[in-house]
């Protein structure tokens, strides 16, 4: 990949910043972002190679950054760090065919334990109704936390459906109005839906969502442990999704 070695005008003050300067800049948020993807990982990943694809995702923020657009660079530049991470481990099959069976069974064990108790369930149960160990029923679950929903989900596989989609999250434009359409259908079903979430899980979607705490940081807040945090916020995307296959809007 050539990159462009003049200076790029990015930020707020108008301070011109060469691409060096830019990644010494946010290779912190870099970090953050990759930490935060991470926790939901196993030790086996290389927290490095996740770092690299991120720098990766932050030097084409730089390229394609359009200032004319009503969006920050930060704004942008964060969306291309996480899409960049998230790629490269799809590239290496880490949510492999066998692993997505195994989270939509581990959701749909869930809610049917969910709606027959008329209450949460523990780990315990889900284990015990698939027969497997805890040990593999939390790592399903860090897994069904990593990615709330993915562009193929939403059926979008091209790169420039994906660009049309990206423009249309950072700046509210986009060129294609039947796939636009779908995706505000979903985006309110969301915020609907989030509205409709048990109050713990409401308020730990929008700590580390809105706020961008990590999750230790978000159990250091309410008081709890970070592992109670992880299990709070695998139920809330487990309800997330199943609002959205309740209304057709993604597929089982």
């Amino acid at each position: 990949m050539e990159i462009a070695e003049e200076l790029i005008d990015i930020s707020e003050n108008d301070n011109c910043l060469s691409r060096e300067e830019i990644i010494k800049e946010y290779l912190p948020y870099v970090k953050r972002i990759v930490h935060r993807i991470a926790i939901h990982l196993p030790p086996s990943v290389e927290i490095d190679d996740l770092i690299n694809a991120g720098i990766i995702g932050l030097i084409e923020a730089v390229e394609r950054y359009d200032p004319a657009r009503d969006n920050k660079f930060m704004t942008y530049a964060v969306f291309r760090i996480r899409g960049s991470v998230l790629s490269e481990l799809r590239a290496r099959d880490y949510h492999s065919r066998s692993t997505r069976r195994k989270v939509r069974e581990y959701e749909n064990t869930y809610l049917r334990l969910e709606q027959q108790a008329g209450k949460s369930v523990n780990d315990e149960d889900i284990a015990h109704e698939l027969n497997i160990s805890l040990d593999e029923c939390y790592h399903i679950k860090r897994m069904s936390s990593m990615s709330f929903l993915s562009f193929e989900e939403l059926g979008f596989s091209s790169k420039e459906e994906r660009d049309n989609i990206v423009n249309y999250f950072l700046s509210g434009e986009g060129s294609d109005a039947y796939r636009l359409t779908r995706v505000k259908e979903i985006e309110q079903a969301v915020a609907d839906a989030i509205e409709e979430l048990p109050k713990n899980e409401k308020l730990v979607i929008s700590l580390y969502y809105w706020d961008e705490l990590t999750m230790k940081e978000i159990g250091s807040v309410l008081e709890i442990t970070e592992s109670r945090v992880s299990q709070i916020h695998s139920q809330a995307i487990i309800h997330l999704r199943a609002r959205l296959k309740k209304e057709k809007l993604i597929g089982e």
